[in-house]
């Protein structure tokens, strides 16, 4: 389509406005210290730092693994099913507020289980907050389980069986955590069952990790979407691939450049990955600790590498291609973006 000619002062604002779905968010990384506080309080648990700005001091990542560190410490205060439904409402109330119209939100059951706390008490207080935020906001919020890659396949085998039960509230399953040492072929097993029972299947990989991380993500797991990916463009043969069958990579701009992934955001790869034709898509992967949400990706990437509205609407475009709605809502969300493009020329 045609697109009208927006000014870069207009264009953080198109960008804000603009319908667009959220496809890599893990929902604990979206925990905020100032509910992490109040649900610790709620919970009796005694946190290791003294105050909220405490807490987000210690935010200086200098890696994945030192991320994580902190990442399972804020976990621990989430004990019922109360926690989960709160957790997942604050991060929903954000999305609706960017003019999210979609997202599929990543769990780590292990996380929970591992201290005690009953699978469907993770499930339902979250399925319970994409139901709400449905009913108040229209917005479509679906849930993948993600299986820690640093624990063996046994234990996401045993997490895989526990989550059997509330199948009907989760879309698929993921492969996330410490990527380095960890490749996907560790999980065949389990992934290939996963694909038997009907769920999607999805992997991190490429965030740190090698190219040959991804061919793996493909190939052995049979991967319908990378998470990250970014390390492909070490290898044009994987590029080609992933551009000819629109293999769908779900980038994370300012959790790349707070884990060190790249220097800064004008060195950040996505403008080549989207130009070589990879159906390449924004997202805010743990919001909380790398400093935004999905509009403050798309703004601040969009400014450090010079984007405009033909980056904006193929990346939002992108999106909902990657989604795993059917194809009659994926034409509807479709429509309303160029609807809501078309609007922008009238007011030019």
């Amino acid at each position: 389509m045609h697109l009208p000619h927006i000014t870069p002062q207009r264009l953080p604002s198109v960008l804000r406005r603009m319908p667009k779905a959220e496809l890599h968010i893990h929902i604990e990384g979206s925990l905020e210290p100032e509910l992490i506080f109040k649900l610790a309080e709620r919970n009796g648990v005694k946190l290791p730092y003294e105050s909220v700005d405490a807490l987000r001091a210690a935010y200086a990542f200098t890696d994945l693994q030192s991320f994580l560190d902190i990442y399972y410490a804020g976990a621990s205060v989430l004990l019922k099913e109360e926690d989960f439904f709160d957790m997942a409402w604050a991060y929903l109330q954000k999305a609706a507020a960017d003019h999210v119209v979609h997202t599929e939100i990543f769990f780590d059951p292990q996380t929970h289980t591992a201290r005690g706390v009953p699978m469907g008490t993770v499930i339902q207080g979250l399925h319970h907050a994409c139901q709400r935020a449905h009913q108040e906001f229209g917005i479509s919020a679906q849930l993948i389980l993600c299986f820690l890659r640093h624990l063996s396949e046994e234990d996401a085998f045993a997490t895989l069986e526990a989550a059997l039960p509330y199948r009907h509230h989760v879309i698929g399953v993921g492969l996330d955590s410490s990527e380095l040492g960890h490749p996907p072929e560790k999980f065949a097993r389990v992934f290939a069952r996963c694909r038997e029972l009907g769920l999607h299947v999805v992997a991190h990989a490429g965030e740190e990790g090698p190219p040959a991380y991804i061919w793996s993500a493909l190939d052995v797991l049979k991967v319908e979407r990378i998470d990250h990916g970014v390390q492909s463009i070490q290898d044009s043969a994987l590029m080609q691939r992933l551009a000819q069958q629109r293999l769908p990579l779900t980038v994370c701009p300012l959790s790349n450049i707070k884990l060190c992934v790249f220097p800064t955001l004008a060195q950040h790869n996505l403008k080549q990955l989207l130009d070589a034709g990879l159906c390449v898509t924004v997202n805010s992967d743990d919001p909380a600790y790398f400093g935004g949400y999905l509009n403050d990706n798309f703004v601040q990437l969009f400014e450090a590498l010079g984007l405009g509205p033909r980056e904006a609407y193929q990346l939002a475009f992108n999106s909902f291609e990657a989604s795993f709605a059917d194809a009659v809502t994926k034409r509807a969300w479709e429509h309303q973006l160029k609807t809501f493009f078309e609007g922008l020329r009238e007011h030019d």
